[in-house]
C-alpha cells in the first residue's frame, strides 16, 4: 500500500462550474472532487451532462481531468491538478432498467444515491412519512452496483433504507454529504445508530458544510463544527470520516428549486420545511469555498486531532476508500 501523501478530497460539490471555481479548488489543494452530475435526469439527459463535462476537461486541462481510479488521485496530486469523479444524487438515470447500472458506470459514474428525498424504485427518501426500506428492485441494483464497482450513496435516504443498504451491500457504502443528527436536527442528518453501523461496516461519512445541515446555519462557528467532528469520531471511528462539503457555489436560486421539485410536483417543495429555505444559504465565513479546508485543518488540530487523523479526515480516508473500491 502506497503511503498517503496528505491528500485533500472534497467528496461532494455541485457548483456552477467555471475556471474561477476550478482555480479555487486548486488553491485549496484539492486532489479530487466528487461532483453531482444528475438529480432528476433520465438516461438520455445524463449523457448530455457527461458530454458537457468533456468540454470542461478540454478547455481546462491544466486544472482538471476525469477520475476513474484511485490512481487518478495520485496523478492529480503529483501534477497539481484536480481529479473529477462523477456521481448521481438519484437513481433516475437508470430508469427501471438494471442493465443501465453497468452503462452509467462505463460512462464514468462512480457514486449513485438510491434515492433523492422521495420514494424511488430502489429505496425510501428522508422526506417520506413511511420508510419501507430497500425495495425488490433496490436489492437487485445493490447487487449489480457491487458487481460493477458503482458506490452506493445513502445521503438523502431514510433510516431503514440506509440500514438495509449497509446490510445488503457486500462492499462498504458511503454517505457522501451529511452530518450527525445529535448536532443538528435536519432531516437528512444521521442518527448515532446509523453512524455506528456505517463505521463498523467500513463505510464513509462525508461531513457537510451546507448551512442547512449545520448547527446555527450560516452562523455556525468553526469550533462548533470541529467539536462535532470529534464527537462523531467517537461513534464512527476517525478513519471513517471525510469531507463532502455540498458546496453549491454561484448557483442561482432557481437551481435549488429544481433540485427539490424536479418534475414530480407542481407545488413548491421547500426541503427542510419553510419558505425561508427556498434559496441557497450563505456559507459560513470560515468556509466560503474549498479554501476553507485550511481553516478546518487548524480547527481539527485545535480540538485535539493529531496530524495523521486530521489529514485522514481532509482526504486520506477518502483516498483509502477509493483505493479499496475502485482500482
Amino acid at each position: 500500500m502506497s503511503k498517503n501523501k496528505n491528500y485533500r478530497i472534497d467528496n461532494l460539490q455541485y457548483c456552477n462550474w467555471s475556471k474561477e471555481i476550478f482555480e479555487s479548488n486548486r488553491e485549496a489543494g484539492l486532489d479530487a472532487i466528487h461532483v453531482t452530475i444528475a438529480y432528476h435526469e433520465d438516461y438520455d439527459e445524463v449523457q448530455e451532462n457527461f458530454e458537457e463535462w468533456k468540454e470542461y476537461f478540454a478547455i481546462y486541462p491544466e486544472l482538471i481531468f476525469q477520475g476513474r481510479s484511485y490512481l487518478d488521485i495520485e496523478k492529480a496530486h503529483n501534477e497539481n491538478k484536480t481529479a473529477v469523479f462523477f456521481g448521481f444524487q438519484n437513481c433516475s438515470p437508470i430508469e427501471d432498467d438494471i442493465k443501465l447500472v453497468e452503462s452509467v458506470h462505463q460512462m464514468g459514474a462512480v457514486f449513485m444515491q438510491l434515492t433523492y428525498n422521495n420514494q424511488s424504485l430502489l429505496a425510501t427518501g428522508c422526506y417520506e412519512e413511511n420508510d419501507s426500506g430497500v425495495t425488490r428492485m433496490g436489492k437487485e441494483v445493490i447487487r449489480e452496483m457491487n458487481r460493477v464497482g458503482l458506490i452506493i450513496d445513502m445521503s438523502h435516504s431514510a433510516d431503514k433504507s440506509t440500514f438495509d443498504a449497509i446490510n445488503l451491500s457486500e462492499k462498504p457504502i458511503a454517505i457522501t454529504h451529511a452530518n450527525p443528527l445529535f448536532w443538528h436536527k435536519a432531516k437528512r442528518n444521521k442518527p448515532n445508530d446509523i453512524l455506528k453501523a456505517l463505521g463498523e461496516s467500513g463505510g464513509m461519512l462525508g461531513l457537510s458544510l451546507y448551512p442547512h445541515h449545520l448547527l446555527d446555519g450560516t452562523n455556525c462557528t468553526l469550533d462548533s463544527f470541529c467539536q462535532m467532528v470529534a464527537k462523531t469520531a467517537e461513534i464512527i471511528g476517525t478513519k471513517n470520516l471525510g469531507i463532502g462539503s455540498d458546496l453549491c457555489l454561484k448557483q442561482p436560486d432557481s437551481i435549488v428549486e429544481w433540485m427539490r421539485n424536479g418534475t414530480w410536483t407542481k407545488t413548491k417543495d421547500y426541503g427542510e420545511g419553510t419558505a425561508s429555505n427556498a434559496a441557497f444559504p450563505n456559507q459560513p465565513e470560515w468556509f466560503q469555498d474549498a479554501r476553507g479546508f485550511n481553516n478546518i485543518e487548524k480547527g481539527l488540530k485545535k480540538v485535539g486531532f493529531n496530524n495523521e487523523e486530521l489529514h485522514g479526515i481532509l482526504g486520506d480516508n477518502w483516498f483509502n476508500f477509493y483505493k479499496d473500491y475502485i482500482n
